[in-house]
């Protein structure tokens, strides 16, 4: 696979920790979330309100 493929998605994981937690949600967890489901994750981050 190409490298900047893995930098992408590790890229895509870190925007999505700090969107997570700028809504007051988990960074950590969103992190690792986002890790297995990608641009998934960031949809739903950005579908969910703030708690």
């Amino acid at each position: 696979m190409n490298e900047g493929y893995f930098v992408g998605w590790g890229t895509l994981a870190l925007i999505n920790a700090v969107l997570a937690q700028g809504k007051n949600r988990s960074g950590f967890n969103w992190f690792l979330l986002s890790l297995l489901l990608g641009p998934i994750a960031t949809l739903s981050l950005a579908l969910f309100d703030k708690k």
